[in-house]
């Protein structure tokens, strides 16, 4: 065993995925298509250690969710206890996927320390099992997450250099989130009356979005991100009781972007589960978008990426994948 260094970029989901088909294996009940953003990351750091330590962004924590992901892993592996250092350069648990970066990075650390020869299909699955949208932070660019009964694959549509786009994030909170999204997920599918509509919906929404990626087409793209932004907010509004991670200021933000359109400007919006907004836009038109929406009332700070790549061991130049199934 030696010492591993691994970092993840956070992804945003395009057409969205809200409930699992199996809690126990954190199988989604949706198929989903993402993008990954570049210039925010997750970097963790794993060695071999007395007893089990866990630090996240400078403090030492106990983790449910990680104490589980490698009691898994240890009926599989033969792992000795772990320090395990984790910070992500983005805000957590807010809405920005730290939780799938933080996994995709993880495991790969883990794998290339104790050398387990893990394919890149096995790391997106033992990533999963963390996170339900980690298998996506170990890809890069465009990728889609679908599943065959308890089975995921995680597939990447095109990759980080094909298609000229880039993200502003508009945070406008410095809060946690006040329900996390397992639980909220759980309490969709219990409580919601529009659940199996959801679900219907999505995985319509998923098949045209795959298409309008492969084909470039941004109009398309945009209209079919937002409608399943809209819809995922609209069955949390619909839960009981409702799940509202909107503010003030992200009402604010989707009115500037849908305003920056109809001045001409190509950018769509998204939003996960949390209130900050990311603004998709073509490359040579960010800075315009992060600067009106700098402007908008509530909101913190504007951070502007281009689409990331894979998750990769650190100082590396070699996707973190061993080999392919």
């Amino acid at each position: 065993m030696h010492a591993a260094t691994a970092y993840a970029h956070p992804n945003i989901a395009l057409v969205k995925y809200w409930g699992k088909s199996n809690d126990d294996l954190n199988v989604p009940a949706t198929p989903s298509l993402a993008l990954t953003l570049g210039d925010l990351r997750t970097t963790t750091r794993i060695e071999a250690a007395a007893s089990e330590v866990v630090v996240v962004d400078g403090h030492q924590v106990r983790d449910a969710k990680i104490e589980r992901w490698l009691e898994r892993l240890r009926g599989a592996f033969n792992l000795p206890p772990l320090r395990i250092e984790s910070s992500s350069d983005f805000p957590a648990n807010s809405g920005l996927a730290s939780s799938a970066s933080g996994f995709a990075a993880l495991t790969l650390a883990i794998s290339s320390a104790f050398d387990l020869d893990l394919s890149l299909q096995e790391q997106c699955e033992w990533a999963r099992f963390g996170s339900g949208s980690a298998a996506r932070s170990l890809h890069g660019g465009f990728v889609a997450l679908e599943s065959e009964g308890d089975v995921c694959r995680a597939s990447q549509i095109l990759d980080e250099n094909e298609w000229n786009l880039a993200i502003a994030v508009a945070i406008t909170s410095d809060s946690v989130k006040s329900t996390g999204s397992t639980a909220g997920m759980t309490a969709s599918r219990e409580t919601s009356p529009f659940y199996d509509g959801w679900l219907r919906a999505t995985i319509e929404a998923f098949d045209l979005g795959l298409v309008a990626v492969k084909n470039k087409d941004f109009d398309a793209l945009a209209k079919i991100a937002e409608a399943s932004c809209r819809q995922m907010h609209a069955l949390m509004l619909s839960t009981e009781p409702a799940l509202i991670y909107w503010n003030a200021a992200t009402l604010n933000c989707i009115d500037a972007v849908t305003r920056m359109r109809k001045d001409g400007i190509n950018v769509f919006y998204t939003i996960d589960a949390g209130s900050h907004v990311k603004a998709v836009c073509e490359a040579d038109v960010v800075t315009r978008v992060s600067e009106q929406l700098s402007r908008v009332d509530g909101v913190h700070s504007v951070i502007g990426s281009g689409i990331g790549g894979p998750a990769q061991i650190k100082d590396s130049s070699s996707p973190g994948k061993v080999s392919d199934d």
